[in-house]
């Protein structure tokens, strides 16, 4: 018994030399793989859904993230809020960051 633990001992004493630059390499490139794949692409959706936000007016047709469609009435500049017309009955009031698209003009009747 003794003989296997002796074994175990002489083999972790020699493997652990020279692994600080080899460490410093792998965390590098997990991080050039993180900024890639993870960080840029989400960059780019904010920067796309903040240039939406801006470009919306009276008038355009959108789609929030609640799934409902319809026609902005009004745009409140100051605390960011716009009032969608569903129909000519109702409207609501939503946040600008809810709506996820605008729509071509006459999706609304085509529905």
């Amino acid at each position: 018994m003794s003989l296997f633990i002796s074994q175990a001992h002489a083999a972790a004493e020699g493997g652990a030399q020279g692994g600080g630059f080899e460490m410093l390499i792998m965390l590098g490139m997990f991080a050039v793989i993180f900024y890639f794949m993870i960080y840029r692409p989400q960059s780019k959706r904010v920067k796309e859904h903040k240039n939406l936000i801006a470009s919306m007016s009276k008038g355009d047709e959108v789609l929030t993230s609640g799934g409902l469609v319809g026609k902005i009435s009004s745009i409140s500049e100051e605390n960011d809020f716009l009032a969608i017309e569903l129909n000519p009955n109702n409207e609501v009031v939503i946040k600008k960051d809810f709506v996820t698209a605008v729509l071509p003009k006459g999706t609304l009747k085509s529905l």
